[in-house]
């Protein structure tokens, strides 16, 4: 057979992708090899044996793998040098790894949300070593261990970025009434009669055990004893970012503002350098804490190079409190502080004008969007439309237990989806992969740890999970997008994986003992109930 040869030279992998793309496309049309030179060295191609999906090409010799990752766009940065060596792939041995995760759809929410059918992840050292089809994975590596995914679908582990992690054990003490109402008359006294370490305990692996159960593997916690809520995610194997709680009032474990610190200084100084435990601030918000004690928090976060996260703006009663104290609004008084900046992550934001919205995009500030909690105590609707237009750095969180009712992040993003249509009565607002963003990237970006977690890429830290397909509701699948936002359950989610650690198989977990959770939590439900007010 004839055979046509080409000389591509190319300054970028995209310059090298448009090339090859349209010799292979000539090579369908007249059913012919093609060859190219690259670097002086000849390499066929020949056509897709099923199917016309370019990434389901198979390559004969073609470069070392480093181009074949760069045409499945792998990691771009390290390819747009054209000098870079270049060997057979014959020569090389498969490259050992710890986990494969194969032949599912994979959804990697890198930026150009690149899908790959029949794809596979390759785990080494807890980091994320590739992804591409499982055909080109199994050539380049062997590993210990290999996960079979086949459909199913492959995706970033969410990123539950506000809760309240303890608060699994008031889940249902008090629904249906405002939030002021349930804060004043019902949370905070039950809290300060029931609250303590061993509470914080069993409260904070309870919600790992659930949220391990519906694919969340990061979170970000903000209560009292946080120390406890660290030691419970490094149990379950997750990761978290729990945040010591600062309010002026006695609480739990602080009788002022200046202990809460101080118990946050020890708290940052015992965690910090943690692989998977990114200890916090969490000054309670505006109306609960003072000016001076936010601008203490700030410095302190500054000497550890620690988030804050903080409640903002979350209802109209609060709205009216801050006005009426600090004749403001509370984006702009936390602006005013020195408290809006690249460290924060403010949850709600549910009543903010466009400037505050401008403000908070201009700071780096985190915003986390918490529907069913807004819902749920009539609190409002945040305008995360204006929010992502103004790319604000915009995550999503379940909110705590008592409030939602539940950590289901799954959940959490078909109620994102949906509410904001019938509030806006615009069908394209909140598009599922909008939300599903959030859920991921989103809401690593919120939380300022985009660089390690909330999309599938070479790098970045090995948070995985996998969702069967099995169920009806998955059939007839025509994008896996709209499946997981508007049709996916969380026990859908087979396979968790945090830093390369297997946490769930099979719906199994393994780092817990989820019978003595059962067993504390019942107790504690017991004592809690006799004592709920009327």
């Amino acid at each position: 057979m004839a055979r046509t040869e080409h000389d591509v030279r190319f300054a970028t992998v995209a310059e090298l992708k448009n090339q090859l793309s349209r010799y292979l496309r000539r090579a369908r049309r007249e059913g012919e090899p093609i060859v190219v030179t690259l670097h002086g060295k000849p390499y066929a191609l020949i056509q897709a044996l099923e199917n016309e999906d370019l990434e389901e090409l198979e390559w004969k010799q073609l470069a070392n793998r480093r181009l074949a990752d760069a045409w499945e766009g792998e990691d771009d940065a390290l390819y747009d040098d054209p000098s870079a060596g270049m060997t057979p792939v014959e020569s090389r041995k498969p490259e050992r790894v710890d986990l494969l995760v194969v032949g599912g759809t994979v959804l990697t929410m890198d930026a150009g949300e690149r899908v790959v059918k029949d794809g596979a992840v390759a785990i080494s050292d807890g980091a994320i070593a590739a992804v591409g089809t499982r055909r080109s994975i199994e050539s380049r590596f062997r590993a210990r261990r290999s996960i079979d995914a086949r459909g199913g679908l492959i995706l970033p582990g969410f990123v539950n970025a506000h809760t309240h992690a303890p608060m699994t054990l008031l889940r249902g003490a008090k629904d249906d009434v405002d939030l002021m109402t349930w804060l004043t008359k019902y949370m905070f006294p039950i809290e300060k009669r029931f609250v303590s370490r061993e509470f914080v305990r069993w409260g904070a692996l309870l919600a790992c055990w659930e949220m391990i159960a519906s694919g969340t593997t990061t979170f970000a916690d903000g209560y009292f004893y946080e120390e406890e809520v660290a030691r419970a995610a490094d149990e379950a194997g997750l990761r978290a970012v729990p945040g010591q709680g600062i309010f002026e009032v006695p609480t739990p474990d602080s009788q002022t503002a200046a202990d809460g610190l101080a118990r946050a200084e020890k708290f940052l100084s015992d965690w910090s350098g943690h692989p998977r435990i990114t200890p916090s601030l969490c000054p309670h918000s505006c109306y609960t804490v003072e000016r001076e004690t936010f601008r203490k928090t700030m410095r302190l976060a500054q000497r550890f190079d620690a988030p804050v996260q903080t409640h903002l703006a979350e209802s109209p009663a609060e709205i009216a409190m801050v006005r009426e104290r600090f004749d403001t609004t509370p984006v702009r008084h936390l602006a005013s502080v020195g408290a809006l900046d690249g460290r924060l992550v403010a949850a709600h934001c549910v009543c903010v004008d466009d400037d505050e919205i401008a403000l908070l995009a201009k700071s780096g500030a985190g915003v986390v969007h918490c529907p069913e909690s807004n819902m749920k105590l009539a609190s409002g609707v945040a305008p995360i439309g204006k929010m992502l237009a103004e790319r604000v750095r915009l995550g999503l969180g379940t909110d705590g237990a008592a409030s939602n009712n539940d950590l289901d992040m799954i959940g959490e993003m078909g109620s994102a989806a949906r509410l904001h249509k019938v509030a806006t009565l615009d069908p394209t607002a909140a598009p599922a992969r909008a939300v599903l963003r959030m859920a991921t990237l989103g809401g690593a970006e919120a939380l300022h740890m985009q660089d390690r977690v909330g999309s599938l890429e070479p790098g970045r830290r090995a948070d995985v999970v996998v969702l069967g397909l099995s169920s009806p509701a998955a059939l007839p699948l025509f994008d896996p997008v709209s499946h997981v936002v508007y049709s996916a359950r969380s026990d859908a989610v087979e396979t968790v994986i945090v830093e390369g650690r297997v946490l769930m198989d099979r719906r199994r977990i393994r780092t817990l003992d989820t019978e003595a959770i059962r067993r504390h939590a019942e107790r504690f439900g017991r004592k809690i109930r006799v004592a709920l007010p009327d």
